[in-house]
């Protein structure tokens, strides 16, 4: 018997001033999957995540969360003044401090419990916790960034292009504590990627997107030369049937 869905998205569709942003997109993600959304720049792939998170009303269509699903993102982009006097610790002292939703748990406990289990997940060293926020690297931040959203024990996470600007090394170490994330607290994942390689390797589904859904499906059979060809233009059979020799 399958699993029920954390989420049942059926026809979604979103305008914004007046224009049309996605239409016709639909798909389920069950406990502990990854779904990863592909396509060009301009696709609406970030607008099908900020109206999952309510930052945007569908025009039509329906979304539909399982009673008791707690939800985490980290954004595409979060800017650091280099001015801000703030270490990594300090940062994520500040979610803490934020109301709990374990009411009989006291509120001073119960933070402190979820900063640590976050920072112990993420595996956050403690030089690292010392570090000025605008003196981390790209993926350093990123991790900071994820015990963020860890601190409200998530079962399904939103992540926006999780190592954009991430260097090689850094991106594989975020992948790498996504998955382990994945298999050791069955966290459900949605990622928005440009990277094949991390579809196939990570994914259970592929949804294609470039403003409707053009292809949905586990990735081995989803991201076909035409499917890819209708995202990304015809030179992407190229870089497909390529990247499938190596397989």
């Amino acid at each position: 018997m399958q699993p029920t869905p954390l989420l049942s998205v059926r026809d979604l569709a979103v305008e914004i001033d007046g224009t049309s942003v996605l239409k016709n997109v639909s798909f389920d993600i069950a406990p502990q999957e990854v779904l990863a959304i592909v396509g060009p720049n301009g696709a609406g792939k970030s607008v099908l995540l900020k109206t999952l998170l309510g930052f945007f009303r569908p025009s039509g269509g329906s979304i539909s969360f399982a009673p008791g699903t707690r939800i985490g993102y980290l954004p595409q982009r979060f800017h650091v003044d280099s001015y801000l006097p703030m270490t990594a610790l300090e940062f994520l002292e500040l979610k803490r401090a934020m109301p709990t939703r374990l009411a009989e748990v006291p509120a001073k406990q119960a933070g402190r419990q979820a900063l640590a289990r976050a920072i112990e997940q993420t595996e956050i060293s403690p030089k690292l916790l010392v570090t000025p926020l605008a003196y981390l690297s790209s993926g350093q931040l990123q991790k900071v960034l994820l015990a963020w959203a860890l601190m409200n024990e998530p079962n399904l996470l939103f992540f926006d292009e999780p190592t954009e600007n991430v260097d090689v090394v850094g991106q594989e170490s975020v992948y790498s504590l996504l998955h382990h994330l994945q298999d050791h607290l069955g966290i459900a994942l949605i990622i928005i990627s440009h990277d094949l390689h991390v579809v196939y390797r990570y994914a259970n589904h592929v949804l294609c997107l470039n403003h409707t859904m053009t292809c949905y499906g586990e990735p081995q059979t989803a991201l076909t030369s035409a499917a890819l060809s209708e995202l990304y233009g015809d030179h992407a059979f190229f870089h497909h049937h390529h990247f499938n020799e190596k397989l």
